[in-house]
């Protein structure tokens, strides 16, 4: 999760995956498929959270460590082994030591006359060995798996923080798309009105030519921007989209609080405890349990072993009968006893790649540290942004008002033949500008806040600001 304290959004992502797939079971009619779905900022987030893609990989990655632990606890366990053999061989042997190695089959039994004859041969046995005494090899690779599966959940966490803000700043920046499609059209109305006006007092030579030419080339230009600002809308929208996990598909926005401008958050939490820092954190302890296990790894190991078989042969030796046909096992044998290994040279295997972990482990410290620094320079930074960003709001009224005066005082100045169509034309831009940037401002403040939350590392106080009445 985003972190601990982001519980409620999981609660809901279990409802909205539920939905989701109940809806696909549904019989879908053809046209109201094409219906955009309607979202807040929270079920974009929520949304996101249960259908990115990257979150799922994280996910499903933190879960695979997490049975990694079971496989590594596994090394407890006593090793049984079981045996059923049937051959058909020569039999013939020679006194003599053979080192051991995998490419000569070993043979018992004395050496015979006949060499060239072949008899059946059979065995079955079971070999049951537990590691008794390991000095902490399986205890170390038990917590080598933990701390991998720590640093899963820990990037699984990072992971979801991102993709949660990533869906909030596409949310924030589809209605900030929408508010220029609102302030150009707006602008294209006022310049249509002024227009058609000049062209009747062109018409009636009450003003030169030039005037008219001149208010069409602003009205065009104003259709222009619109149709910008309209293509910024449905590309925010499908970035929207890919955001929450639902590339290609329909979307469409709810403001709720977010017209408004919102109560500055005092910012919360420290960098040690951002998802970011703790998968940092997390890296350097996987180093750490590796080198742990490889402190034990050249150590002896002592092992209880016991094994009992069974074999038969067709051959017979000089002097004795034998009245097996070798194809079924007819002698037994038993025993018991402990093994100890000591595994000499691998000391010197061990020595170097304990020195690769130590510098795997100074770069995974440097990596924290600057993680640890790039952190605390977000945070610098949001407060900066949301320090300016309020200034801005709170000041956007005050120019709105003032480009609307000067607009209505320099189209008044025209109609009375005190002002040019150019004077219109420049108080027509500043108060299109005015218009969008007091919409845009407001949404700047929730930005900051959003990348407030972002920098500590929990968004639920953010979250929680949208519901507040």
């Amino acid at each position: 999760m985003i972190n601990v304290q982001f519980k409620p959004i999981a609660a809901v992502v279990a409802l909205v995956v539920s939905s989701v797939s109940l809806h696909a079971q549904q019989p879908s009619a053809p046209v109201a498929a094409a219906q955009p779905s309607v979202l807040t900022l929270r079920d974009a987030v929520q949304l996101a959270l249960a259908n990115y893609p990257a979150v799922l990989e994280q996910r499903a990655r933190a879960k695979a460590a997490e049975e990694e632990i079971s496989v590594a606890r596994t090394a407890y366990l006593p090793r049984l082994e079981g045996l059923l053999q049937a051959n058909r061989a020569t039999h013939n042997n020679v006194f003599g030591i053979l080192l051991p190695q995998t490419v000569v089959p070993p043979v018992s039994g004395p050496v015979l006359p006949k060499a060239s004859e072949s008899v059946w041969g059979s065995a079955a046995g079971a070999l049951l060995s537990w590691d008794a005494v390991d000095f902490g090899l399986r205890k170390a690779s038990v917590d080598a798996a933990r701390a991998q599966q720590a640093a899963a959940s820990a990037r699984t966490a990072e992971a979801e923080l991102d993709t949660a803000a990533a869906a909030a700043d596409a949310f924030l920046t589809v209605l900030a798309a929408d508010a220029g499609v609102r302030a150009a059209q707006a602008n294209v109305d006022r310049l249509q009105v002024f227009a058609d006006a000049v062209r009747t007092l062109v018409g009636n030579q009450l003003r030169p030519g030039v005037d008219q030419s001149r208010a069409e080339a602003e009205l065009a230009l104003a259709r222009n921007q619109l149709a910008q600002a309209q293509q910024n809308a449905d590309v925010a929208r499908a970035s929207l989209a890919e955001a929450v996990g639902r590339a290609a598909a329909a979307v469409d926005v709810i403001p709720g609080r977010l017209a408004d401008l919102p109560a500055p958050v005092p910012a919360s939490g420290g960098v040690d405890t951002h998802p970011a820092a703790r998968a940092a954190m997390a890296s350097i302890e996987v180093v750490r349990a590796r080198e742990r296990v490889l402190e034990r790894s050249a150590l002896p190991r002592i092992a209880l072993q016991s094994a009992a078989s069974t074999r038969g042969s067709g051959a017979a030796a000089p002097g004795i009968a034998n009245t097996s046909d070798g194809l079924w096992p007819r002698v037994p044998n038993w025993a018991a006893g402990v093994t100890v290994t000591i595994p000499v040279t691998d000391l010197f295997a061990v020595k170097p790649r304990q020195r690769v972990e130590a510098q795997n482990e100074i770069a995974e410290r440097a990596h924290y540290d600057q993680t640890i620094a790039t952190l605390q320079t977000q945070q610098v930074r949001a407060q900066a942004l949301l320090k300016a960003a309020s200034a801005i709001a709170q000041n956007m009224p005050a120019v709105r008002q003032a480009a609307e005066d000067t607009q209505q005082r320099a189209r008044a100045r025209y109609d009375a033949g005190l002002a040019s169509v150019t004077e219109v034309a420049e108080a027509q831009h500043l108060l299109a500008q005015a218009e969008s940037d007091d919409a845009v401002a407001r949404l700047g403040v929730w930005r900051a806040l959003l990348a407030q939350a972002q920098a500590t590392g929990d968004l639920t106080r953010f979250l929680d600001e949208l519901q507040t009445p």
